[in-house]
């Protein structure tokens, strides 16, 4: 039994890791002392700065899988860099979210019986005001329990009097260079909500449909033509049939003219290239007011465009009058059935066809032709291509720039007004005349175009999309339009740290933004991550029920918690009962508390730069123990370092004595150097997965299984030299001192909380890890020489217990070792670290056979030359172990045989849940691993 000293010095360290215990602490404390804010080094003049701009999340929303891993890695790289000795900023806020927050408070409203209009506008925004203030701050908690070192004294919201002012400043400006101008063109619209909406916010799924197929009759009463739809109720708006140019069936009808049915107004046969001849009939209605492409289509062939749908999806005064008032699909079946009667229904397919509806009403969306603001975007996007194009800014990984130069290069003018209420209203007035006037306030508005007070000013009822605001984020956050000193410090900004599928709608604008009105890129470079999936790949979705709560794998969460958050209506039912179910599977008492600093290093270990990340409940696990391994490592190092010593009179000691460092100090040090490099080399760039690989390996397999276990000779010897002995202590301490630093960025509880025990002990000082510096590589530290010798102590360890694993020798039993046709090097190590060869491997002898000499019956490895062998005499009983193999061996292939004809039969495989499909290949998996080791152990029994 090893005895490790005075345990009272520990008394600050609990036996077990519980992060719940000290996590809330940490965060209450680095925020209430300022350590997140910017932190100018006094004489350092030309201090860099480094500075990340947090995508702002909804203010509705709460924390899911995609921020957990997003912020872990902004943070990472803001603790970093802070560490570093960088001027950090990690700007945080709030975006206000217009369509999805009005709809919360219209929820509410709804259920008093009541909506919007009931109030008037002003009273309305005054509730969402409300509303925001009491309970628009959940995201914001949620973050700083993810550790999120954001400088909360800076906290903005794209609503806020500040930002509100920049955006006005930003439409102005353009407004008045004719960049931005008010229009009649095609968007996506919502008919529940009655606003267009972008393409962002609307999803378009797979559903099964139909494909009508109508005859037009030719107006000179020679035939007609056959088209196909998929939305009889446009055809009222048709003003034109296409085929394509070189469709040699339709040469002749170009230029012609049909009837439109049910309607009786002629419209052209026209040639364009965007019909398939070889889908369909080849010929193509085409409605400009209700298509995209048919809108297109319509500008070339200059086409009237006629809408046909109210804001609500009816069908308008444009119709024939038995339509009018009519819901599009009630029309759309009155329509068919018409056609049928008139014989001018030619059949109706089965189809499947893409359905695009709101994210938020969930109501199919329609292309419709209304009166919006634009803002021409051409001109904004040369520089800003040109910015990707020169180097300005980087994409990381780099082949997303050219997803970006695709939209880029096509971009279209981009609608940003919305007919909601709840957001930056435009700063445009209207007399009663018509005309149009843009600034600030209705004030600034009668002195810029000096209008007198008896003319009546309306305001524009719509407002602004959010990503307008979004796009000044990164300069609006620091002050913008005033020059405040962070602005000057800190803009352009380092990275912009966020997924692909905002490419376009925000990256892009931002820089066309930045260029524009700061005359510079509005980040260096661009860090594109994956998606979150879940263990098998799959998107999270509530739908699927699959998504995962961030604060449950901290906190933890059991069955019962399970119900209530349903219940109560915390939880989307389907979900909680998928987890509710999952859980029931695989953890019986429910989701063990993971805690924040597991769950980080696991988004860390799989932030391989963009891809998508499969997120498996076994690695938090795994982590969760990597978490308890540290702990406990740095409790038998305190227990040994500070057993006997205060940090004064350790350090003091350390002062008198000449540390005398053997082997294994030099090589662990000599290999914390090389670790150092990789990291380093990891963070820069953005490799977190080799980053947490590279601590993973040197933390648990090298500091805690070999060097800890070689200090314990060495601390637990009698007879240990006292330079000897303080050599190993300032070893434990300052290589773990330096592993919590080097670990800081990914794990800061957990650091924080060790670090604060161990560094009395390494003679630094501090009030905090996070404000140490990032620990580098030593160079003179290297040692090449002890990195070999160690290496071949390693290995014939290994080697030995191979061989007990093999002959399934009990650990704690000590074996004899014969070594045989080393070379005098081998000799020579053999005999320098003979304790540690006799401590680790557990052997009660080590002897050395000439060369030549027959060796008795062993177990045998070879090294090279080297013979490694364990003399099986006493030690098993060769005949009976053989007979266990042998038995062993018939199991196990009747095992394999059974679970191979299992997952043969079609049936199972079909019918059986995937999960457990799963299971049962991977149990024959392990199956006929053991088999090929129980031959392999025969195998050296008859050899032996």
């Amino acid at each position: 039994m090893l005895f490790f000293g005075n345990y009272l010095n520990l008394i600050s360290m609990e036996t077990r890791y519980s992060p719940d215990k000290i996590e809330q602490r940490w965060y209450q404390e680095w925020e209430e002392k300022g350590y997140f804010s910017p932190r100018t080094t006094a004489g350092s003049e030309d201090q860099t700065a480094y500075c990340i701009m947090i995508p702002p999340p909804n203010v509705t929303g709460s924390l899911h899988m995609g921020h957990a891993f997003q912020d872990t890695i902004m943070d990472a790289l803001i603790r970093y860099h802070r560490m570093k000795g960088d001027n950090t900023l990690w700007q945080p806020g709030t975006d206000h979210a217009g369509i999805a927050t009005q709809m919360v408070v219209e929820r509410q409203l709804l259920a008093q019986g009541k909506s919007r209009h009931d109030l008037g506008r002003e009273p309305f925004i005054e509730r969402i005001w409300e509303w925001r203030n009491q309970s628009g701050g959940t995201i914001t908690q949620q973050l700083r329990r993810m550790g999120s070192s954001l400088d909360w004294s800076r906290e903005r919201f794209t609503m806020d009097e500040g930002l509100s002012a920049a955006v006005r400043e930003v439409f102005i400006s353009l407004y008045d260079e004719g960049l931005i101008y008010r229009g009649k063109r095609l968007v996506n619209w919502d008919p529940v909500l009655h606003t267009a909406v972008s393409d962002l916010e609307v999803v378009s799924s797979e559903e099964h449909g139909y494909m009508w197929h109508f005859r037009y009759p030719i107006a000179d009463g020679s035939g007609h033509l056959e088209v196909a739809t998929t939305r009889p109720e446009t055809m009222l708006g048709d003003s034109a049939v296409a085929v394509h140019p070189d469709d040699e069936r339709y040469q002749s009808l170009i230029g012609k003219r049909l009837i439109l049915p049910l309607v009786g107004r002629e419209i052209p046969i026209i040639a364009d290239d965007y019909v398939d001849p070889e889908f369909g009939t080849g010929c193509v209605k085409i409605t400009p007011a209700h298509d995209f492409n048919d809108y297109a289509v319509g500008k070339r062939h200059h086409l009237a465009v006629m809408n046909v749908l109210t804001i609500d999806a009816c069908m308008n005064e444009a119709c024939p009058e038995k339509y009018r008032g009519l819901d599009r699909f009630e029309a759309r079946d009155l329509i068919v059935q018409d056609m049928k009667e008139a014989g001018l229904l030619v059949k109706v397919d089965d189809h499947k066809l893409m359905v695009p509806r709101g994210d938020r009403s969930h109501s199919v969306i329609e292309p419709l032709l209304t009166d919006q603001w634009y803002v021409k975007v051409k001109p904004l996007a040369e520089p800003a291509i040109e910015a990707v194009e020169n180097g300005s800014i980087r994409f990381v990984p780099d082949n997303w720039k050219n997803t970006y130069f695709e939209w880029m290069r096509n971009i279209e003018d981009w609608c940003i007004s919305r007919q909601i209420w709840w957001g930056h209203r435009i700063p445009a007035w209207y007399d009663d005349e018509g005309n149009l006037y843009v600034a600030a306030s209705e004030e600034e508005v009668r002195t810029k175009y000096g209008l007198m007070e008896k003319i009546q000013l309306r305001q524009d009822d719509d407002v602004l999309d959010t990503w307008f605001s979004s796009a000044l984020w990164p300069f609006s956050t620091l002050g913008w339009p005033e020059e405040d000193e962070l602005l000057k410090s800190h803009y352009p900004t380092s990275v912009l740290v966020t997924g692909f599928d905002i490419i376009f709608f925000w990256v892009a604008r931002m820089i066309m933004m930045g260029l524009k009105f700061r005359g510079d890129v509005p980040f260096k470079e661009v860090y594109i991550h994956g998606l979150v999936r879940d263990a098998h790949g799959q998107k999270m979705s509530k739908s699927k029920g699959n998504v995962l709560d961030p604060i449950d794998l901290i906190d933890g969460i059991d069955l019962d918690s399970l119900v209530i958050k349903r219940t109560k209506g915390l939880m989307q039912p389907q979900m909680a009962q998928a987890i509710e179910k999952m859980t029931r599977e695989d953890f019986p008492q429910g989701i063990p508390a993971y805690g924040t600093d597991a769950l980080r290093f696991t988004f860390a270990s799989l932030a391989s730069t963009g891809r998508d990340i499969n997120f498996d409940l076994g690695r938090i696990e795994g982590y969760r123990n990597f978490c308890n391994k540290i702990w406990n490592a740095a409790r038998f190092v305190l227990m040994n370092v500070g057993g006997d010593d205060t940090p004064d009179t350790f350090i003091s000691k350390k002062e008198e004595l000449v540390c005398q460092h053997a082997v294994a100090d030099r090589w662990i040090k000599s290999r914390l150097q090389q670790t150092l490099q990789r990291v380093e080399q990891a963070v820069e760039s953005y490799r977190f997965d080799l980053y947490a690989q590279e601590i993973y390996e040197f933390t648990w397999n090298l500091y805690c299984d070999w060097y800890l276990e070689l200090s314990k000779i060495v601390l637990n010897s009698a007879d240990s030299d006292p330079s000897a002995l303080l050599g190993t202590k300032q070893t434990l301490i300052e290589v773990l001192e330096t592993v919590l630093r080097m670990l800081h960025p990914v794990m800061p509880y957990l650091s924080e909380e060790i670090w604060q025990q161990v560094v009395p002990y390494s003679g630094s000082h501090g009030p905090s890890i996070m404000l140490a510096p990032y620990p580098v590589s030593n160079p003179a530290l290297e040692d090449q020489d002890a990195e070999v010798e160690m290496e071949w102590l390693m290995t014939v360890v290994v080697a030995i217990r191979k061989i007990r694993s093999g002959m399934e020798i009990s650990p704690s039993k000590r074996l004899p070792l014969l070594l045989q046709n080393g070379s005098d090097q081998d000799k020579s190590w053999a005999k320098r670290n003979l304790n540690s060869l006799q401590s680790i491997a557990r052997l009660e002898s080590v002897n050395w056979l000439e060369a030549g000499v027959e060796p008795p019956e062993s177990a045998t490895t070879l090294l090279g030359e080297l013979k490694v062998m364990v003399p099986m005499a006493g030690i098993i009983n060769r005949e009976a172990e053989l007979n266990r193999v042998e038995k062993e061996i018939e199991r196990l292939k009747s095992e394999i045989a059974r679970l191979e004809g299992k997952l043969a039969n079609q049936k199972f495989t079909t019918k059986a849940p995937e999960a457990v499909v799963t299971k049962e290949r991977l149990k024959l998996g392990e199956n006929r691993d053991a088999l090929e080791k129980m031959k392999e152990q025969k195998r050296r029994f008859q050899v032996g």
